[in-house]
This record gives structure tokens, sequence and C-alpha cells, in this order.
């Protein structure tokens, strides 16, 4: 409000040099207004005239709820309740305790549970899956776990988070369980899974799933393999890598591993059996064309989240309890999910081809 009336007036307080009215400052008003923390006092600065009309808290207004959505807007950005805390400080000059902040982003809890809960719909195009790893406080000790993530992609084109499950570091035993609590919660059908290298993934999949197709992400195994080799060879061995996922067919690519297996396999043999111990799950995409290859292929898509996850959490170093990770990633996601405004391109020809691939499992009852 100072900085409204500073703007009314066309002069800063201690600036009277620019001053070009016969209007000029007239103390303070006392006013008490209801807001979530109670009743609170606020000195509400006047004019001579009487002219100046606070936008913010305007004239007569008793009432500035409202104060916890500014709170929760900031817990979503990822500030701790600290910074929150001195914030709202120095825009309203109302002073919070660290506790109440909690207490406020706790309300939203209720929000979290309905919102993990809801119905699905029965079948998903697409599901990619993958796990963000925290610390948490828990019995005294701060321990590492897993926020397991699943962004579904419907009939329609549109993405949407399925849910997030905080357990414990990650294992395909807890994915089984998140697996069964998307069917229970109602999506029957999944035709392709796109997931990363974790041991036991594919038979927890196929164990809720049977008919899904699965897509062990590229970008990954090439990072598994390429750990195993030194700098120097690096460039050379990723050219060779490119030439496998960019076949044009699944007997090209058969052809280049080869390929690679003779030009390195004797020099980083683990490099090369990584790909040939993958290799079934690792050519799934080669049976599509080329514009389903390209949503499939990768997990991008949910690291691209997971990135947006870790850019609100990075002043987070420990997160005191699995509820208060769960509703800064739940606050996270909404705020990202409105930015999902658009289908994946050419969707209308990945979903025909789709229906023609998947058209004994999308005719099966659940």
């Amino acid at each position: 409000m100072k900085a409204e009336i500073d703007a009314h007036l066309g002069y800063d307080r201690y600036e009277i040099s620019e001053k070009s009215t016969d209007n000029s400052r007239n103390g303070y008003s006392k006013r008490t207004v209801k807001s979530e923390l109670g009743n609170v006092e606020l000195n509400m600065p006047r004019d001579r005239k009487g002219e100046f009309e606070p936008q913010i808290i305007p004239k007569h207004k008793r009432n500035i709820t409202g104060l916890d959505e500014k709170v929760l807007s900031l817990y979503a950005k990822g500030m701790t309740t600290t910074d929150i805390k001195e914030q709202i400080k120095e825009l309203y000059d109302v002073e919070i305790s660290a506790e109440t902040v909690s207490n406020i982003t706790g309300r939203i809890m209720p929000l979290v549970t309905e919102w993990q809960n809801r119905p699905l719909e029965k079948t998903y195009s697409f599901i990619f899956m993958d796990a963000i790893h925290y610390k948490v406080r828990e019995d005294k000790q701060i321990v590492i776990k897993a926020a397991y993530v699943v962004l579904g992609v419907n009939m329609d084109g549109e993405k949407e988070v399925l849910g997030i499950w905080i357990g414990a570091n990650e294992s395909s035993k807890f994915w089984l369980s998140v697996l069964n609590d998307l069917k229970n919660r109602g999506m029957e059908k999944a035709l392709i899974f796109c997931v990363d290298g974790l041991k036991g993934f594919k038979e927890a999949i196929n164990a809720v799933y049977p008919f899904a197709k699965i897509q062990k992400c590229i970008v990954h195994q090439i990072r598994a393999s390429i750990k195993y080799i030194p700098y120097k060879d690096k460039k050379a061995f990723v050219a060779d890598l490119k030439k496998i996922y960019g076949a044009v067919n699944e007997e090209a690519a058969t052809n280049e591993l080869i390929a690679l297996k003779e030009k390195w396999g004797s020099k980083y043999p683990n490099a090369v059996s990584s790909w040939e111990d993958n290799w079934d799950d690792l050519i799934t995409f080669f049976a599509f064309p080329d514009f389903i290859r390209k949503i499939m292929y990768t997990t991008n898509v949910i690291e691209s989240l997971n990135s947006q996850f870790r850019k609100i959490t990075k002043n987070k170093k420990i997160f005191p309890t699995d509820d208060s990770l769960l509703k800064i990633l739940y606050l996270a996601t909404e705020k990202v999910a409105k930015k999902w405004t658009r289908k994946y391109p050419n969707w209308d020809l990945v979903i025909n081809q789709l229906k023609i691939l998947f058209a004994e499992i999308l005719e099966k009852s659940a």
C-alpha cells in the first residue's frame, strides 16, 4: 500500500523535490481486518485530499482471507517455511510462524489424497514410469526415499500424471503395488509402457498388464553402457550406438549390434553385453512407424517432469515427512499440468495406428 500511495501521488515519500501535486501524505489510519491468521491490525496510508483508494485492501474491506493461497503459491515454488514466513512479513507486514505456514500447507493433504485416489480412464495409449529420489527424515534418521511417478497419455493424446507414491528406494516390488493401484482405480488397459532399465520392471508390468508392449528407454540404455567407456573412445562408441537405435528396422539394428560387438566387444565387453542382455525390450519400437517411435523410445517426457520437480525442491535438502514431500510434488504437478495444452503431433495418425496394431487387446474385456 505504501507503493500504491507513492504511485498515486507521483513521488516517493523522501523525494519531495519530485513532487508535482498539491496533495500529500497524511499519516495512517488503523484498521483491523480478518484473515486466516485471525484479526490483524494494519496501518492504512492516507492522503490529505482523501483521494487515495488502495487496491490491495480496498477501503471498508474487513476481510483479507486468501493469504493462505499466497502461502501455498510460495510453497509450490519451492520456498521453505522459514522463507515464506519472511516473505509474508515483507509483503504484508504480518507476523506468522513457520509452524503456521506448515499448518496452512497441511490443509491441502485431503486434496492430495482425493487426487491420488481419483478414478482413471479405462485405457491409456502410453504409460511412462520413473522414480526420483529425496532425503526424508524417518524415525529420527535421514533415509533416501523414492517418489514413484506415473505419467499417462490417454486415447485423446492428453498427458496426465496418474499418481505419485512415496516409498522405499526404487524396487520392482513397489512398482508392482503401484501398477495394482492403477488397475484398482480403473485403468484396465495400457498399450505401451516406457520404462528405464530397473531389474524386474518387465515382470511387474506383465503381472498386471500382460498384453502391453514394453519399451526400455534408449537414453537410459545409452547412459548405462557408456559408463564403461573411457573418454577417449566415448564419442566414437556413441556414434556407433546411434546406428543401432537409428536403424530403419529391427533387422538393420541387429546387424549394427553385430558390427558394434565386432568392433568394441573385446575391448569393452560389459558395454556391449548390456545391449545384448536387454535387446528384446530395446527393439520394441521398431514395430511401429516413425511418429510413434518418437514418442516411445525414451522416457524424456517424464524426465522433463522430474527436472521441474528438482527445480522446485532444490532448496529443500531434507523433507521432515513423506507427506511434506508429497505435498510439494502435488503442487508442482498442478502447476506443470496447466502447461500441457497440446496433444502430441500427428495424433490422429498415432491413434489410428494404435487401434489397428492393438485391435485384439482393445476389443477384449478387462
